[in-house]
């Protein structure tokens, strides 16, 4: 090879090619291991998280992983009830929003769409829309709105009374490492009812703020209400 070409390519290399690939090494493993965001493409976490939204996901809330893969370095909390989780579903590895409702160890029961935790009733108050400052997709009289508070943690849920949901489910408790899951929409969400217990390892990180969110049914336009709008 001739050496004026030869040492040319060297420079593309050394100054063009290596500092790309180490910007988008570090900004993949950025994302692996520290902070991404999330698609929300369903309506499986409304009145929360509507579709459309692009939530951040703090991979750090737990733990840290070596980027790439699932190995924990270090840990230093675990999920807790009510917390906002990004998780991949054990049935087939989807990418999924869900809310904690039982860590390891809890007891976990459903009556007629109302929670029980360790043998306690969760607490509910009913709203609608208006009170709650939400206008939503649909024809409201199809849903209804209430506030569920998880052992502290106070949240909104969404409830379709017309539509065929499992709404009660008998008493289960939570093995070491797994966690129960489920969607703030509570009868149209594949969930923990659905595909069980989500292990540990499969817990992603912690949200709490949409990034942006865009409107799928005003041709993508950009819901500047919803920027930066914190979630719990």
């Amino acid at each position: 090879m001739d050496r004026r070409k030869h040492t040319g390519l060297h420079r593309f290399w050394r100054e063009t090619v290596r500092p790309i690939l180490v910007v988008v090494v570090v900004c993949m493993s950025f994302r692996s291991a520290v902070a991404d965001w999330n698609d929300v493409p369903t309506g499986s976490m409304k009145p929360t998280i509507v579709e459309g939204d692009r939530i951040l996901v703090n991979k750090l809330a737990y733990d840290l992983k070596l980027p790439f893969t699932k190995w924990r370095l270090f840990a230093w909390a675990d999920p807790a009830r009510g917390d906002l989780v990004v998780c991949f579903s054990p049935k087939d590895g989807t990418r999924l929003v869900k809310r904690v409702i039982g860590v390891p160890g809890d007891r976990v029961e459903m009556r007629n769409n109302r929670l029980m935790i360790n043998g306690q009733p969760l607490g509910y108050e009913s709203l609608n829309e208006g009170s709650c400052g939400l206008t939503l997709i649909g024809d409201p009289s199809k849903y209804d709105l209430a506030v569920e508070d998880i052992v502290g943690v106070s949240h909104m849920i969404m409830l379709t009374p017309h539509a065929r949901a499992p709404r009660s489910f008998l008493p289960i408790t939570i093995p070491e490492g797994q966690y129960f899951v489920m969607g703030d929409n509570r009868d149209n969400s594949a969930d923990s009812r659905f595909f069980g217990f989500v292990p540990r390892s499969e817990i992603v990180g912690r949200s709490s703020r949409v990034a942006f969110s865009l409107d799928y049914d005003r041709y993508y336009l950009p819901r500047l209400d919803r920027f930066l709008v914190p979630i719990k």
